[in-house]
């Protein structure tokens, strides 16, 4: 559970253009992230994500850290792809086994919607302590037997509580919007809360009022 000094970590997810990029960085998000899944339609490719990163970094902006998104990569493509675009953090939200995270030498969290309790419990014991030291140990999305994230669905409150006071690092997912951050944060006190559709005017473009209304709104949420 998060200190009372700490404040809860805001990632923005889902970027595909500079333009987006730059407002959730001035809003003060603390992750960015990009999706390396081309059946997306949030999918961003990695030459164009390499360019917003490094252009945010020529234009002297403080960076937050930089997150991307695999669903079912090889390790090599994922490599080259951290490289290419100086990724700090890998979330694996496909169907990776735990063989995916020592070649990924600490980067990786991987991404969990659990149709149950019992899973829940079962995907965390086995993820969690694989994740990141100094990021996301583990997140937890909505339930979705045909999706791999992305759907606005509301993940298992309840569920997503238990484990964060079990797995520090955990990263609430799923359905998330400026109207219900507070009350997901007072319920679960989570790490961080990524948000991706719920600051979306369209897919793969983000509605520059929600970001800022979303971090505004992190941010003024006190964590117990």
């Amino acid at each position: 559970m998060p200190s009372m000094e700490q404040s809860t970590i805001v990632k923005i997810c889902g970027l595909t253009n500079l333009e987006d990029a730059r407002v959730v960085v001035e809003a003060g998000a603390d992750l960015l992230g990009f999706i390396f899944y081309a059946k997306s339609s949030r999918y961003v490719a990695p030459e164009a994500a390499a360019t917003i990163v490094r252009t945010l970094r020529a234009d002297g902006t403080s960076l937050p850290r930089v997150v991307g998104v695999f669903v079912n990569a090889s390790v090599a493509e994922i490599q080259s792809i951290v490289a290419q675009v100086g990724l700090d953090f890998v979330q694996l939200h496909g169907n990776e086994t735990t063989e995916w995270f020592a070649p990924l030498g600490g980067r990786a969290f991987k991404a969990a919607g659990p149709a149950d309790a019992a899973a829940a419990q079962t995907q965390a014991a086995q993820f969690a302590p694989l994740g990141c030291a100094a990021g996301p140990s583990l997140m937890i999305d909505a339930y979705d037997p045909q999706a791999y994230g992305g759907t606005g669905k509301k993940a298992d409150w309840h569920v997503a509580a238990d484990l964060a006071r079990q797995y520090p690092g955990l990263l609430l997912a799923g359905g998330l919007t400026p109207a219900n951050v507070a009350a997901a944060i007072d319920l679960v006190q989570p790490w961080g809360v990524d948000v991706n559709s719920g600051v979306e005017a369209a897919p793969g473009r983000k509605d520059h009022a929600k970001v800022r209304q979303f971090v505004q709104t992190v941010r003024q949420t006190k964590i117990i």
